[in-house]
Order: C-alpha cells, then structure tokens, then sequence
C-alpha cells in the first residue's frame, strides 16, 4: 500500500508540473518579445540581431499614401523604391538596389553583352553624363555624335539627373528599332534618331607601332587576363619591346580580372590589400611564374574614366616601378563591391571593403597622379588627335 500511494503522488506531482509547464509557456510565448529581452543575454545571445526589425513606420507611410493619395499607388512599385531608399539611405554612390530588370542588365554590361545599341562608352563629367568616346563604325559615330556631347533626352524623356548607367540601358534594344538621343552641344540642342545595331564589344584589342605594342583593355571581364595573354604570345616573333597599356576611361570590372593581367608583370606578390570594418581583411597576390611581361618596358595611360580595377592595376606597377604612369588623374574608386543576389532576381550591389595599393595607399576621392600629366581635351579626340598615346610612343 505504502508503495501505491508513493506512486500516486509522483503521478500528481508530474500532472501538476506540467500544467504549470503549459501555462508558463503560454506566458512567454505572448510575452516573448518583453521576456527574450532580458533571458536570453543570460545565454549569450545578442537580442539586438536576433529581433525582427519594426517596419510599422513604413506601413504607417504606405497606408496613409495609399488612403489619401489622388490616385492609383501601385504596392510594387512602393517597394521597390523602398529597397532602394533603404541602399541609398548608407550615403554610399557604390552601394545600390538593383531591380530584376536592372541586374540582368547591370550583369551582361559586366561581361560586355550589351545586345544592340548606338555605340557611345558614357560617363559623368562636371556633373553631367557625357559622351566619352565613339566606337568606330556604330550607329552614334557615323550620326555624328561627339565626345564631350552632354546627355540630355532619350526618346523625349529628359535623363540628365540619371546616371550613366541607367541612360545607358534606356539607349539599348532590340537591333534594327530606333532611339532618339537630344545632347547638348556648345549651349545648343541637337537630336539624331538612331537605329540600334547589335554592338562588337571586346573586353581588350591590340595594335602595334612599329616594335611597341598598344593594348587596349576596355573592362575587366573575367577573360580579360586569357585574352591579354593570348595577345602577347607573338612578341617574340614581332620584336616587341615596349608595351603600352590603355587603361584610358575603362570603369574597372572584377578585381580577379585586375589580378590576372597583373601577373604578366609582378611575380607571386602584393597587388592589392583590403580592409573592412566588418569582414576579414584580406591581401591579393599575383599569380607565380606567369610574369612574361616582367622586364618590358610599360607605359600606362590613364585618365578621369580610369576607375576601379583599373586603378588596382595602375596603382600596383607604379608602386613596384614595373611602369611609367601618362595621362591625367585617375577616377579615384578605392572601395570594393559584393553582388548579393535577392530574392525574385533583383541584387544589392554593396561596398564591403576598402582597398590600397602594395604600398599601403588608399586612392579613395583622389585618384593615382600619372607620372608624367598629359592632357587630352574632348576637341582633340573628335579630330582623332591623342597627345598621351605620341608622348608614350616618344618615352
């Protein structure tokens, strides 16, 4: 008897525990925001990142946009410009939201696959986006267009406050459709209708004055480096014995890219420190026994448009003395970008870093000074007339 009363009680005592178990529960499921604020410190978990973030002052916005509003308020639309507000909103021009649309486009630019278009290279000087420069026999250089022409309309929709990019992808479509660009020149409008061709747009090219090689690289796409390679295997044959290298208003690309063609000159060392306030930092070096330019003699020419990975590779030979620097003032982009892909295809594209040449310096906001400055004015490139390609060819 002694025995089944004894198990009676532990049968109470566990029904009664588990009724103050559930109600307990009960207790800190509804009041788990109040609760986990002041337990889970105890378990060494930070509450701060580990709470959802409180948008209600967003969905205050939205509903009083959407009941007072004089009109339709498209709720996608809404978002999207939030996701882009929320990018913007860090300070940062490199850091960005990109739509879909917007990334698929920004992803085929990266790697040169522009479709069809009027084939101008774009870029924002004195505050305007201009023409840089023509590509030769293209719908915009056989119309006439110029390089210093300011960007002002596309199809009768001015885009003037746009970046370069986004006028970009307004001036690409489907091949043989029209564009209607208005630019301004001199003080004066002037509108050409285009018609859109499918555009050869090669990340690097070479051409040759007489025992000097000239390459020109365009972007740095993930071949470039195979590409530049490829290139160079006839010097031998063709006597080479000086290089130079156009990196004249080319925006940069993949950092892999920079340190591939790097590694024709600089053997196995430092090309690139970079330092984060949030990730690892981390030190690139060149490729080992792939320097097959290492003792030519190079001139690098460069100027505002020179931007990014083109940067690394003008501010990684000047450090080593491995080249003679010509030109003007780089862009100065001494930051690095993470792609990071979103749901429903759009991208964050995000400064993760800050970079510096072998030597430690950062170029951020001033750029790289050429070693010997060059100018080259828009007049003289509409004449086809480059002073710092015969000063190169001089040195």
């Amino acid at each position: 008897m002694a025995e089944r009363k004894e198990k009676k009680v532990s049968l109470s005592s566990a029904i009664t525990v588990a009724v103050l178990t559930l109600v307990m529960g009960v207790i800190i499921g509804v009041n788990w925001n109040t609760v986990s604020d002041k337990f889970l410190p105890y378990l060494g978990i930070n509450t701060k990142t580990t709470a959802a973030n409180d948008w209600s002052s967003l969905d205050e916005v939205y509903n009083a946009l959407n009941s007072k509003y004089d009109g339709a308020v498209d709720k996608e639309l809404a978002i999207e410009g939030a996701k882009k507000g929320i990018a913007a909103s860090v300070g940062d021009k490199y850091t960005l939201y990109m739509s879909a649309s917007e990334a698929t486009d920004f992803n085929k630019s990266l790697h040169g696959d522009v479709g069809s278009g009027i084939g101008v290279v774009l870029a924002k000087r004195d505050n305007y986006v201009r023409i840089i420069r023509t590509l030769p026999d293209n719908p915009a250089s056989r119309a006439g267009l110029l390089a210093g022409d300011i960007v002002y309309k596309v199809d009768d929709e001015p885009v003037y406050s746009l970046e370069a990019s986004e006028i970009a992808t307004k001036l690409r479509g489907a091949k043989d459709t029209t564009v209607k660009l208005t630019i301004v020149r001199d003080g004066e409008e002037k509108s050409f209708d285009l018609k859109r061709e499918e555009i050869n747009n090669v990340s690097a090219y070479i051409d040759y004055v007489d025992n000097t090689a000239i390459i020109h690289v365009t972007r740095f796409d993930t071949d470039t480096g195979t590409l530049v390679r490829n290139l160079i295997k006839d010097f031998d044959d063709r006597n080479i014995n000086k290089v130079i290298l156009d990196l004249r208003d080319n925006g940069g690309g993949y950092v892999s890219a920079a340190k591939d063609l790097l590694s024709l000159w600089i053997d196995s060392k430092t090309v690139l420190i970079q330092k984060s306030a949030r990730l690892k930092d981390e030190t690139t070096y060149a490729d080992h026994g792939k320097a097959d330019l290492a003792d030519m003699k190079t001139i690098v020419l460069v100027n505002g448009g020179t931007a990014s990975a083109s940067e690394i590779v003008a501010g990684a030979l000047q450090d080593y003395g491995k080249a003679t620097i010509v030109g003007e003032t780089t862009y100065g982009k001494g930051v690095v970008q993470a792609l990071v892909n979103l749901s429903g295809g759009s991208i964050l594209k995000v400064t993760t870093a800050h970079w510096y040449t072998p030597n430690g310096n950062s170029i951020n906001n001033t750029g790289i000074t050429p070693d010997k400055i060059v100018e080259r004015s828009y007049e003289d490139i509409n004449k086809n007339i480059d002073p710092q390609l015969d000063e190169s060819l001089k040195m």
